[in-house]
């Protein structure tokens, strides 16, 4: 603790003698809290996604307790307060359009309540990006604690991966390789525990995130949920969150540019989840940090991707814990000058480099070295061309290395229930060569941006032993999914995009390594598919709402629509981009 205290934030509350301190420091005296426990002390909130409707975070209440601890060993005063939990097994249309809402509640609590800094605890996929968006809009003192991964799932004496093996059966399914029976037989063993997915999906690729970010302390990421050492964790945050308050280390000192350098080497080091992509952009945006989608280009292709597991590899979260997790990872990059700041600050006061230069790494296998790399490129690959004027991404590292370089004609999906309506149909006209396009399913058209990308392949295929297509769309998919998949097509069809005005039997062109997505048609003739479907467009009714009954009251839906950017620019509202700070509010009586 320093010698000399900074003035508190809390203090502009409960440390005035007339009415409004009376009434602040009454009202809290209603839970048996003795005047002297929180005069004085950085008064540290924790912000709780807990809710047993994401199952991800249902061990979170334990969790906060922890972090109880550790605030008052080191001095401070612990007020706990929930946040809305965007789940992403359970909500519905996705946990990605209520993202920016539970961002918007993370703020507005950090900012209107008596706290000097703030503990994270996020853990199902959209709660990590929600809560460092909230927080960043804030820019307060604060740091994230994950809930860390569930066991390994097991289904006849294998280990399977969360997410990815539903993937995987139900495509054998569907080509008659196994019985509905095998399939269900599969669902207890998947989920063992408490945690969220084992793989490196999007929940455990943010985490990574967030530790690369450094917003985190050092093994935050891959620790399991059901592990001790998760408590632990816990109780240490806790213990540097005051001195953290103390020193007024916000997180636009940790959050800079070099920080999501950092993050997108990371990214394609771990085979992260092209989720990560939106992310971050979403969080540089409240930081006030210039990240573009190029960026991804530009720092991440031609890393190689060394963690082996799935979707992309073989193993799973708790091989990569032991095997000595993140900092593991981030060293091996330093030593070989692939991490592009080593002096980048960290919540802990140190470097990034500091934290992981004598990192143990105890599984070549798990964590193979740079001469043996699960993919030599693992970078998440952008594309642009004629079909993505603003861009999309692939996933290299998941990806089948003969269909990066494609040219196939179009099987045109015009909507998600298009899809899931005619992809089993016998008669669907396609071939293994086919190229899958879906529209309407972007930020705007579904919205929300669903994951629903990674289409499953027609039976009629499936049956031939083909196991992966080209699959383009607007759309996003789960981390824990594979394939050769072109995700967040900008701009989407339903804002105009030429995904819009793809035809059935059109011919696409993918070069993954060139980064070119091109519609192979005359530019006279795109200029003028566009220029009907604008027309179209235009004289259509402007009543509707995606997903509401005719003259329904738009809602929360229709704020959504109406202020979600694009993909590119990381799907949040174009009124929360930027950092509003955490001056205290006017009194409330």
């Amino acid at each position: 603790m320093p010698t000399t205290r900074r003035p508190l934030r809390s203090a502009q509350w409960f440390g005035t003698a007339d009415k409004n301190g009376f009434m602040y420091r009454s009202w809290m005296k209603n839970q048996g809290i003795a005047d002297h426990q929180f005069q004085g002390k950085p008064i540290v909130g924790i912000c709780n996604t807990f809710s047993e409707l994401t199952p991800c975070n249902a061990h979170f209440r334990q969790l906060a307790e922890h972090v109880k601890r550790g605030v008052l060993e080191a001095g401070g005063f612990p007020v706990e307060f929930p946040v809305f939990s965007n789940g992403e097994s359970n909500l519905r249309p996705t946990a990605m359009f209520t993202r920016n809402l539970a961002s918007i509640d993370v703020e507005e609590a950090i900012r209107g309540n008596p706290i000097d800094a703030v503990v994270l605890l996020a853990g199902c996929d959209k709660t990590t990006p929600a809560l460092l968006m909230g927080a960043a809009s804030c820019d307060v003192p604060a740091i994230l604690v994950s809930g860390g991964p569930m066991l390994n799932g097991k289904h006849q004496g294998k280990a399977i991966g969360s997410g990815t093996v539903v993937w995987q059966l139900s495509e054998q399914v569907k080509a008659g390789t196994i019985s509905l029976h095998d399939f269900m037989a599969a669902e207890a063993g998947m989920s063992r525990s408490a945690g969220t997915c084992n793989t490196m999906g999007t929940a455990s690729t943010m985490a990574c995130m967030a530790e690369a970010l450094g917003v985190t302390l050092p093994h935050n990421a891959a620790i399991p949920a059901v592990d001790s050492r998760r408590w632990v964790m816990a109780h240490m945050s806790g213990m540097r969150i005051v001195q953290m308050a103390w020193d007024d280390l916000r997180l636009s000192q940790i959050l800079t540019r070099e920080a999501f350098e950092n993050a997108i080497r990371t990214n394609a080091a771990i085979g992260g989840s092209t989720n990560a992509v939106i992310h971050l952009k979403a969080i540089a945006g409240r930081i006030g940090v210039d990240l573009a989608l190029d960026d991804w280009t530009a720092i991440g292709r031609g890393t190689p991707t060394l963690v082996d597991l799935q979707p992309s590899g073989r193993f799973l979260m708790e091989e990569f814990y032991d095997a000595g997790g993140l900092p593991a990872v981030l060293r091996r990059l330093g030593e070989h000058g692939l991490l592009p700041h080593p002096g980048a600050l960290t919540a802990n006061g140190q470097s990034i480099w500091d934290n992981v230069k004598d990192a143990p790494q105890y599984n070549d296998e798990v964590i193979r070295p740079l001469d043996r790399p699960l993919t030599a490129d693992g970078g998440i690959c952008v594309l642009r061309g004629n079909l993505a004027p603003r861009g999309a991404v692939l996933k290299p590292s998941a990806a089948t290395p003969a269909l990066l370089t494609h040219r196939g004609q179009a099987v045109v999906f015009e909507d998600f229930d298009d899809y899931k309506a005619r992809i089993n149909h016998p008669a669907l006209d396609v071939t293994p060569d086919s190229v899958l396009v879906m529209k309407q399913c972007g930020p705007k058209g579904y919205p929300g941006m669903a994951e629903v990308g990674n289409m499953g392949l027609p039976p009629k295929v499936l049956a031939q032993g083909v196991t992966d297509m080209v699959r383009i769309s607007d759309a996003r998919m789960s981390g824990t999914a594979y394939g050769t998949v072109v995700l967040h097509v900008a701009p989407e069809a339903a804002d105009g995009g030429p995904l819009a005005v793809v035809r059935q039997g059109d011919w696409i062109e993918l070069d993954a390594r060139a980064g070119r997505l091109h519609l192979d048609i005359p530019e006279a003739e795109l200029s003028a598919r566009l220029a009907d479907w604008q027309a179209a467009h235009a004289a259509a009714p402007k009543a509707a709402v995606p997903g509401h009954r005719p003259g329904a009251a738009p809602g929360y839906r229709g704020l959504y629509v109406e202020h979600v950017l694009q993909a590119d620019e990381g799907c949040d509202f174009d009124f929360l981009v930027g950092c509003r700070g955490s001056e205290v509010p006017r009194h409330s009586h």
